[in-house]
């Protein structure tokens, strides 16, 4: 029961997240910072990469490209989910000024946590919520960070997770995450076992 309800909370936070992509997709790329920092390559390489790395429109693109291919798979390949993980963490690293970037961090938490890759979910939820604190999809990041909290397969803090939820309440009362967030609480740390017998309470 409780993974159903976080699986039906992942999914509208897919749904919704793509529709922000959608309304904001005309809105200027910010330029690339000055200083690209590369691995040792070849200077032919190295100057390649730059170019490539600097170019916020081609990283966008690419983004774009690999986020539409997600959304079509029925199941997430491994191979192609680490090319999209890396096409959104190229653009949202690289191109960090664009009001895009959060949205594409979250997608990055969102495809790492489908390959059962949670730290890497957890660091990129992390930066998200630090670096961009009036993002209005900032309380989104808090929401799927709390989730990985709460889930015993995955960070398993239940006090973590609550204290996330709590601050979504607190700090975004009138967004759906915080009514989300409610719901949430309601199941914390509770087995299914529990949370059935509560459910039939409410009957």
């Amino acid at each position: 029961m409780k993974s159903n309800f976080i699986s039906v909370l992942l999914i509208a936070t897919l749904f919704f997240l793509t529709a922000c992509l959608g309304s904001e997709q005309k809105n200027n790329v910010a330029e690339q910072k000055d200083n690209v920092q590369t691995p040792v390559k070849p200077d032919s390489l190295i100057r390649e990469n730059k170019m490539y790395l600097s170019d916020c429109k081609k990283l966008l693109a690419e983004a774009k490209k690999m986020d539409s291919t997600l959304l079509k798979e029925l199941e997430v390949k491994k191979d192609v989910a680490t090319k999209g993980i890396k096409a959104f963490t190229d653009y949202a690293f690289y191109c960090a000024n664009d009001s895009l970037c959060p949205i594409y961090l979250i997608k990055t938490a969102q495809v790492a946590q489908s390959i059962n890759n949670i730290p890497q979910a957890k660091i990129v939820l992390d930066k998200c919520i630090a670096d961009y604190p009036t993002s209005k999809h900032r309380p989104a990041a808090l929401f799927l960070l709390a989730q990985l909290y709460d889930e015993a397969t995955y960070l398993n803090n239940e006090s973590e997770a609550k204290k996330l939820y709590q601050k979504i309440i607190d700090e975004y009362p009138k967004s759906d995450w915080a009514k989300s967030s409610q719901g949430a609480l309601t199941f914390a740390g509770k087995s299914d076992a529990q949370i059935m017998e509560e459910l039939k309470k409410k009957k």
